[in-house]
């Protein structure tokens, strides 16, 4: 039984932003363990054909038990910054996305600044929309842009493998772990930037980590019962993303005066090649202008979207006057699309 205790709302934009924006550079970190499908077969009830059937992943990473995701953030961070030339001093805001934090306290994005030496860099953490969390950074540092900031940095990671039951078949085989990162700056170009955005929520507890809040707090019994462990009713994905991915971004898309067929690139939630493929097949675009990269990291989670992204972008894939769409959707449900046009 869905468990959905709310009605959806959505918020969006029809305005375009007065400072035009660009995505001066990404970068990406990959820990450098890899899980292949054989490997899960192991120690899950499950094979090869079946993962790949109902995913399309074939491997994912797994980082080192010694690091965090600050550790991955910081990586993916100095790579984005090496493809630039605008210095760490330069940064204005530094903007964490992920649900794997560090620890509760203190925050993320501050140990990040501190290793960095981002000493002007203000930190701030989106942590609760899941794999919608580096959508909404986005959204954030893109308004920060509009008043006295000039460059800010903004990072989606997880380490999902931290928060999975390694005795679960159902978010065994779906979660890796990665870090990426996208440097945003204000442009001298008025027709770049962020067109428009959509974003939509629905309260459900079909994804969730039960344990480890004020509602239920860590206890001996919270840990014998592995409340701590993410739990996913994937049907129920499957319905809203399928559902919602393609509504918000027809919305977002006509929010900018386009239509679908207008746009050159769609970067979408990397959790499920099915999932993808049918959210395309929805809005008539062919796969290949969607690029994958869940095929052989899993579901990164908040750092999925720009996986993508940064596959685009460090392959020459995107030019000059393109338009292009990030859309993702995380437990919650929260969902969102940016719409922009490269400067």
């Amino acid at each position: 039984m869905t468990s959905v205790l709310g009605s959806p709302t959505r918020s969006g934009s029809t305005v375009r932003l007065r400072v035009p924006i660009a995505v001066s550079a990404t970068g990406i970190h990959l820990p450098e363990t890899v899980v292949t499908n054989e490997d899960l077969t192991r120690t899950l009830d499950t094979s090869d054909a079946w993962i790949v059937s109902r995913t399309g992943i074939r491997e994912r990473r797994r980082l080192a038990g010694d690091l965090a995701v600050s550790d991955m953030c910081v990586a993916a961070a100095r790579d984005a910054l090496s493809r630039t030339d605008i210095e760490v001093d330069d940064l204005d805001a530094i903007i964490i996305g992920t649900y794997t934090w560090d620890q509760p306290l203190p925050s993320t994005a501050l140990i990040v600044k501190e290793a960095l030496g981002a000493q002007r860099a203000i930190p701030v953490d989106i942590t609760q929309a899941a794999c919608a969390n580096g959508l909404q950074a986005l959204l954030i540092a893109a308004h920060l842009l509009q008043t006295a900031a000039r460059s800010v940095l903004v990072i989606a990671a997880d380490c999902a493998s931290r928060v999975t039951d390694p005795r679960d078949r159902v978010t065994g085989v779906f979660f890796g772990d990665a870090a990426a990162a996208i440097v945003l700056s204000r442009s001298d170009i008025a027709e770049a930037g962020l067109l428009s955005w959509d974003f939509g929520s629905r309260l459900s507890y079909d994804v969730e980590i039960r344990a480890g809040g004020s509602r239920l707090p860590t206890t001996a019994d919270t840990v014998a019962e592995r409340d701590h462990y993410l739990r996913m009713d994937g049907r129920a994905v499957w319905e809203t993303a399928t559902t919602c991915l393609p509504a918000s971004i027809r919305t977002a898309i006509a929010s900018a005066g386009m239509e679908v067929d207008a746009v050159d690139h769609f970067f979408l939630h990397q959790a499920n090649l099915n999932i993808v493929n049918a959210a395309l097949a929805e809005l008539g675009v062919p796969p290949s202008r969607a690029p994958i990269t869940l095929d052989r990291l899993g579901n990164t989670g908040s750092a999925g979207v720009f996986t993508a992204v940064h596959r685009a972008h460090s392959e020459g894939l995107i030019h000059p006057g393109d338009t292009y769409v990030l859309s993702a959707i995380g437990a919650g449900f929260q969902w969102g699309t940016l719409c922009f046009r490269h400067g």
